[in-house]
């Protein structure tokens, strides 16, 4: 299926974390949009890129700063819809004579409740049971709307939460309907975009359509190396590589050290059961683990494991005549937490393995088909590709492995305990009938051990703390609210058969303000 080149929605991104989240909303109704940075989205760019509407996202900045992310105020006369969404309400407010202040009082951060101030098109379907639930996380508030504008919707701290100039079609919220925890913020989109006129024709179906010919296209003749981690990401994107090229790629399955209970097994066989493509096992446990000796911190962790990916991927890819690229399973969380995903002015949450491109002395070319994507995404372009259901359903694994499940100095004897321990918590859940319902879960161990008494004796052994999570894309995320039952019988499992572990800790913090992993 292709693109109707006059049917698609610009995104200009001022660096907010869940950006990609507003693309995503959009791709379920089938809306085909791209992102840009404020840098680059020009008014000449946007004449050219030709949009039916725009939307303008949130961002990390002050817009009472005077350097702070503007547009070209000659967006606003282009006579199509503009929805502001956070740091994009108060652009529009700023660029359109309103007011937007700062300083304390200002800032709403988590759920809120919107309050109805009159009807509005794209809150059609909103308030018919009372006030609406939205998620919040601003600084600045707006203090007085510009001409043209009136109030729709207010909450406590937002009196106004939602602006609209109505005959103009631009539209302003300070909340943001692209999170999960705005439930009926997938309604506001479908509301925007039936009024801009969308006709809904972009699938699944079509991205991969897409990303197939953008492989051809970007590898040519010559041959990839795929860099297998053993989870879902990556599988996907060596089956999507395949079906764009063939016999051009060689997957390389890395065997860090790092990986949950036979693991290796499993993804092997995967591979040589259902695909006639090329794979290399390259097991490399000793060397990853040689080098995370006496390693702690995090980020130093994550460093090292990329950059012996690399040199693992370097190593076979030597050994491969006319390997000209390297390919990845990196998905758009691992990009956005790294760096903001189109340019904008984000900030860092963590690194990851997977992203900021490849060292000079690599003589291979990176090729990164899921990049647009989030984890659910993934998962449905699988099925589309005809990967094993319980594979693809499988929980997110993270590229450096259980070295991240374990803060602190890693050993191979607190590896050990831990694939123990996490292979005890999934069969729990399994048992219980709650693999499906739940995002990811995980085992951590913890760098500190504590008194026990197991058989009349001391023990002194580690600590472990048992996660589990729901989400939609990974961007936000709730724990799971298990049992007392399941959390009991599951702690007294992990105790009596995981030798090394004396007490078991439910971790119940939620994304924002903690990530999912540990590290």
């Amino acid at each position: 299926m292709g693109i109707n080149k006059n049917d698609r929605l610009l995104i200009i991104d001022f660096g907010s974390q869940v950006t990609q989240l507003i693309a995503r909303r959009l791709r379920e109704l089938n809306v085909y949009c791209e992102i840009h940075p404020y840098q680059k989205a020009t008014y000449s760019f946007i004449t050219k890129f030709s949009p039916k509407a725009i939307i303008l996202s949130g961002g990390p900045d002050s817009v009472t700063r005077k350097e702070s992310p503007r547009v070209d105020q000659e967006i606003f006369s282009l006579g199509i819809p503009i929805l502001g969404i956070c740091y994009g309400q108060q652009l529009m407010m700023h660029q359109l004579g309103g007011t937007v202040e700062s300083g304390e009082g200002t800032a709403e951060f988590g759920r809120a409740f919107l309050s109805k101030n009159g009807d509005l098109d794209i809150l059609n379907g909103w308030f018919e049971n009372g006030s609406e639930q939205v998620w919040m996380s601003h600084g600045d508030h707006v203090s007085k709307v510009a001409s043209g504008f009136s109030i729709f919707g207010s909450s406590p701290n937002a009196p106004f939460a939602v602006v609209a100039d109505t005959k103009r079609h631009f539209y302003a919220v300070q909340f943001h309907p692209e999170v999960h925890h705005t439930p009926n913020g997938k309604l506001l989109y479908k509301n925007f975009v039936k009024l801009a006129g969308f006709s809904g024709d972009w699938t699944m179906d079509a991205y991969k359509a897409i990303a197939i010919e953008k492989i051809r296209n970007q590898v040519g003749q010559q041959k990839v190396i795929c860099g297998l981690s053993g989870g879902v990401d990556s599988s996907v994107a060596a089956v999507l590589i395949h079906e764009a090229i063939g016999d051009q790629l060689t997957c390389i399955f890395v065997d860090h050290g790092l990986l949950r209970q036979d693991e290796a097994n499993e993804v092997i066989k995967m591979f040589n059961n259902n695909y006639n493509i090329p794979l290399i096992h390259a097991e490399e446990s000793e060397l990853f683990l040689g080098q995370l000796v006496g390693i702690s911190d995090p980020e130093e962790k994550r460093k090292i494991i990329g950059g012996l990916f690399i040199d693992v991927f370097q190593k076979y890819a030597n050994q491969i005549e006319g390997a000209e690229f390297l390919a990845q399973g990196t998905l758009y969380p691992d990009v956005i937490e790294s760096v903001s995903f189109s340019g904008g002015p984000s900030v860092t949450i963590k690194s990851h393995h997977n992203v900021g491109g490849l060292p000079e002395k690599m003589s291979l070319k990176l090729i990164e088909p899921l990049r647009e994507l989030f984890k659910d995404e993934v998962r449905e372009l699988g099925k589309e590709l005809g990967l094993p259901v319980d594979f693809i359903n499988r929980h997110p694994f993270p590229g450096p492995g259980l070295a991240i499940r374990c803060p602190g100095e890693i050993t191979f004897d607190k590896l050990e305990i831990l694939r123990r321990a996490d292979a005890i918590y999934i069969d729990q859940i399994r048992k219980y009938g709650l693999y499906d319902k739940i995002w990811q879960a995980f085992v951590a161990i913890l760098p500190v051990r504590t008194v026990g008494v197991m058989g009349d004796a001391r023990t002194y052994d580690y600590a472990c703390t048992l996660r589990a999570v729901t989400s939609v894309d990974g961007m936000t995320a709730d724990y799971y609210p298990f049992d007392h039952n399941f959390l009991g019988e599951t702690s007294t499992r992990i105790i009596n058969e995981v030798e090394g572990i004396n007490r078991v800790t439910y971790d119940i913090t939620s994304k924002p303000p903690g990530t999912i992993e540990w590290e």
